[in-house]
């Protein structure tokens, strides 16, 4: 791993938690203006960091260290009981790779999974959330008779997958449980293009929005520098 001690590193202010009620949050970022590339940002995620848009950050909110970095190794991985039926339930999908950039069919459905997942209306700039300008992004559409269900917006880096977001029909898709299969694709396509691991974000053990990662095993946590095996929990 190249070395990331002589990057521009700053604190944000602080704000509210979006994932833990009462809590308050900050965040490391790096310097926008730094040329930042996929191998650069290969380095950082392997060190807890994330991206939205083009900016690159870790959350800071000390002493709160609820945030752990995750990463599923591609090889070792072995789909449970239940994964197994996800897989067939959803084998008639059709599945197309869109390397191009954000459509706009995508935004209708955005709105709906906003709305209906998250109580919120809030899709300005939802393009500039999704993209960077300096990272490879895919987005997988997930297709059931020609009707879009889904898309995974996922980063393609030098040695693996990072899921940036999901969004789907929150009816047909969540009774496909279509936000575990887009992640069990990942897996399987990181297979295919070589890639070591997939990195679906950030695990919060008492947050029910972001603690279904756990179920994906072995997963890998980001703990203090190092990385290191994640139960699955029962929530």
């Amino acid at each position: 791993m190249k070395s990331t001690q002589s990057l521009p590193f700053f604190s944000t202010g602080q704000f509210p938690c979006s994932y833990l009620p009462g809590r308050i949050a900050r965040n490391c970022v790096i310097d926008p203006q730094f040329p930042m590339d996929t191998a650069v940002y290969s380095d950082l995620i392997k060190s807890g960091f994330r991206r939205s848009g083009s900016q690159v950050y870790r959350p800071q909110c000390l002493p709160c260290k609820e945030c752990i970095s995750t990463r599923i190794p591609v090889d070792a991985f072995h789909p449970s009981r239940s994964q197994r039926r996800n897989l067939k339930m959803n084998r008639d999908l059709q599945v197309t790779i869109n390397p191009s950039g954000f459509k706009d069919v995508y935004l209708p459905l955005y709105e709906r999974y906003l709305e209906e997942r998250h109580n919120s209306d809030n899709v300005e700039a939802v393009e500039a959330f999704f993209e960077s300008g300096w990272c490879q992004t895919h987005y997988i559409e997930f297709y059931e008779n020609g009707q879009l269900l889904g898309v995974a917006v996922v980063d393609v880096l030098p040695t693996e997958l990072s899921a940036v977001y999901t969004l789907f029909d929150t009816n047909k898709g969540s009774k496909r449980s279509l936000g575990t299969y887009a992640v069990l694709w990942q897996i399987e396509y990181a297979k295919k293009l070589g890639k070591s691991h997939v990195y679906p974000g950030y695990w919060i053990k008492d947050c029910h929005k972001m603690n279904y990662k756990s179920r994906f095993q072995p997963l890998q946590g980001f703990y203090d520098g190092r990385w290191i095996h994640i139960e699955k929990t029962s929530a």
